[in-house]
């Protein structure tokens, strides 16, 4: 028995997030589905990151367990041969035994995506959030360092999450513009669900001079998800890493 490692790229649009929903397409549907047509095994496939619909990805790192002796290219090449187009597998190797995707993650990385001019895209609409007013960049990475180290997220999860526990570890938070592009790069060892939208979302009200750093800091510990902003479009976020 192998324990299978990939990376795998993923166009989140079309999808309803990476885990498996009943009578929902999944990017984990369509993976183990494409492990059964090459392997004849049904095997879980583990993700490091359970992306929410419409999200994306560049380096989401999977494994799943498979008695097939392929070598690791020829199954690569097998899995990208029976995989939708906006799904691809663009690593492939043998894990030890122990090694899971999600559970021996020590952080995470996401990046969200701002175009922050009058004109939308059409190449890029289904991969960023188009934001017509000119954002304070630096007012928004000073707020953003208040987001580093062990907090309570709470004002920043989904309403109604029932995930146990809302204190994270976030490790950086850093803007980055290049041209009319903003980056919001931020790393944790682990998310509670929708919190990096969240975050953008309340960041933006700090671009634009509806509250400031203190006021963002302030709603973060105040632990109430009505405070902040609302939660920025899905399309914009993409999981970048993983790091074991």
């Amino acid at each position: 028995m192998h324990n299978v490692l990939l990376i795998v790229e993923y166009d989140g649009t079309a999808y309803h997030g990476f885990q498996t929903q009943p009578g929902l397409s999944t990017i984990q549907d369509e993976l183990e589905r494409a492990v059964f047509l090459i392997t004849g095994e049904r095997s879980r496939v583990s993700g490091a990151g359970r992306t929410d619909a419409g999200v994306h990805a560049v380096g989401q790192v999977v494994n799943f367990k498979s008695h097939s002796i392929l070598a690791e290219q020829t199954l690569l090449r097998a899995l990208n041969a029976v995989l939708p187009d906006d799904i691809a597998v663009k690593h492939c190797a043998v894990a030890g035994p122990e090694f899971h995707a999600r559970f021996s993650a020590k952080s995470r990385e996401y990046r969200y995506s701002i175009i922050n001019r009058e004109a939308p895209s059409a190449l890029a609409r289904a991969f960023a959030h188009h934001y017509r007013r000119r954002l304070d960049l630096d007012a928004m990475q000073d707020a953003s360092c208040s987001l580093v180290g062990t907090r309570d997220y709470a004002s920043f999860s989904r309403v109604g999450t029932t995930t146990t526990g809302t204190t994270r570890t976030v490790m950086s938070a850093t803007w980055k513009r290049e041209g009319d592009w903003l980056y919001f790069y931020i790393e944790a060892n682990g998310f509670l669900p929708q919190m990096v939208r969240g975050i953008v979302g309340t960041l933006i009200w700090v671009g634009t001079g509806k509250i400031d750093a203190r006021g963002f800091h302030e709603i973060m510990l105040a632990r109430d998800r009505r405070l902040a902003g609302p939660t920025a479009p899905a399309k914009g976020l993409c999981f970048m890493s993983a790091s074991y």
